[in-house]
């Protein structure tokens, strides 16, 4: 009789309560989440000025961080990095019934984001923006609560991996000192500025053996006598140079991502923030998952396969750049050719051989495609927030070959140094994506394969 009765006021307890409100659910599952947190720490990578390579990491764990946790919402389907990236162990699945893995993946990303930027200020108005979201979804505190506390463990975790891959060190590293030799590279105007990350092959990598685990084949012997095949390639960039097209042109300033171009008028000098080469295809990444309508979890999957390929792109291209010390075409022409002679695109601050941006741009462009398909269709319009116009692409290759040859036409490169950054970039890319396997294929996809 007694049991009856307990049972009898439970029910009406539960009727007086009402249902459940479970809909915050279905709200943090929305990927826009996901594509917010990931502009807003572009947008602090761009103020804060970070290189390129630099800036390959500030996207790296964050991401990383935010896929560890997310994937325990699957775990049947996406598989742990860890045991497929260097020195990467085990993150340990929540042990609260109250996590909801979406949103401690946003906690764990904007709190690892947080530790690699300086802009702190930028990240606490976008968490304070986040909070407010959260009070709107009508997300219980407990969830928050237990959340939070399982994003800041992950990002923890992944904090303390990442302070162990010499970023720290190399920034006690000496500067460059610059070789006398003509051949080799030399601070380019108009600010002669200092070689940017001459020791980033000491940086760990995620996924390549080494850092020259992919070497190209060497430079071009430095040769200016006329008609030496390294003396066409030099006469190759400044009638190029002197004869633009217009469609060329778009083409130069479109993939400049040069994350800090300065400007001097008279005694007067100002600066133009951009993003950077990782960024621009971080931009695409952003494109191709909401084109896709990916889920929450195979967004924040494609952004951690893309920034893994980009961060090992850089380390195996800057391994190139410092061991060849190949000189800028600026340089020589202003020598040899013409004093006035200057590039589309400012002359970044590194040697030339290989082209960052074929290296970085194939990688990419491979991780993309195993993720969306060979004949992804886009429209890239990352690019107009800076002031220049959309441009589109029958694929993500097709995207990283005019990445590739933009350089050429900026002045900046020779063709030799494209040609090859993309063969690096392929190689690189395609290590990447065999060994790299996040999320387990379908089965009538796996039967295919058979």
């Amino acid at each position: 009789m007694k049991k009856l009765i307990y049972s009898l006021i439970g029910l009406a307890i539960l009727a007086a309560c009402g249902p459940v409100d479970d809909s915050y659910k279905e709200k943090l599952a929305d990927a826009e989440l996901f594509q917010s947190a990931i502009k807003n720490l572009s947008d602090i990578v761009v103020y804060d000025i970070f290189s390129p390579p630099v800036a390959s990491r500030v996207y790296l764990y964050p991401s990383i961080a935010a896929y560890e946790t997310a994937r325990w919402a699957q775990p049947e389907i996406y598989r742990s990095l860890s045991g497929q990236i260097r020195s990467l162990s085990p993150v340990p699945e929540s042990t609260s019934n109250s996590v909801n893995y979406s949103l401690a993946s946003l906690y764990a990303f904007n709190s690892v984001g947080r530790a690699l930027i300086f802009s702190e200020n930028k990240m606490d108005s976008f968490e304070e923006k986040f909070q407010s979201q959260l009070k709107e979804f009508n997300v219980p505190k407990s969830v928050q609560k237990a959340s939070r506390k399982y994003g800041l463990q992950v990002a923890g975790h992944i904090l303390a991996w990442a302070k162990d891959d010499m970023y720290n060190q190399t920034r006690t590293y000496p500067k460059y000192t610059i070789k006398e030799a003509e051949e080799f590279w030399k601070p380019t105007p108009p600010d002669y500025m200092d070689g940017i990350e001459p020791h980033w092959k000491e940086i760990r990598t995620m996924v390549l053996d080494s850092s020259n685990q992919f070497a190209p084949k060497p430079p071009l012997t430095f040769d200016l006598t006329k008609g030496s095949p390294f003396q066409k390639q030099l006469q190759q960039v400044y009638e190029v140079g002197n004869g633009l097209t217009d469609e060329q042109l778009e083409i130069a300033k479109f993939w400049d991502c040069n994350p800090y171009v300065t400007h001097h008028r008279g005694h007067a000098m100002f600066a133009t923030k951009k993003i950077t080469p990782g960024g621009h295809w971080i931009g695409i990444t952003a494109i191709a998952t909401r084109q896709s309508q990916s889920s929450f979890l195979d967004t924040v999957n494609a952004y951690a396969n893309v920034s893994i390929a980009l961060f090992d792109a850089f380390i195996s291209c800057w391994d190139e750049k410092w061991d060849t010390l190949v000189v800028r075409p600026e340089t020589l022409i202003n020598k040899h050719y013409d004093e006035e002679w200057l590039p589309v695109l400012q002359t970044p601050p590194f040697p030339e051989y290989t082209s960052g941006h074929s290296v970085i741009s194939r990688a990419a462009a491979l991780t993309l495609t195993d993720l969306f398909g060979d004949n992804f269709k886009f429209t890239d319009t990352t690019e107009l927030e800076y002031g220049l116009p959309e441009r589109s692409y029958t694929s993500f290759i097709h995207a990283a070959e005019e990445a590739a040859i933009s350089r050429l036409y900026g002045g900046i490169h020779y063709m030799m140094a494209i040609e090859e950054g993309v063969n690096q970039g392929q190689e690189v890319g395609s290590y990447v994506v065999e060994k790299i396997q996040t999320k387990v294929k379908a089965p009538d996809a796996l039967a295919s394969n058979d």
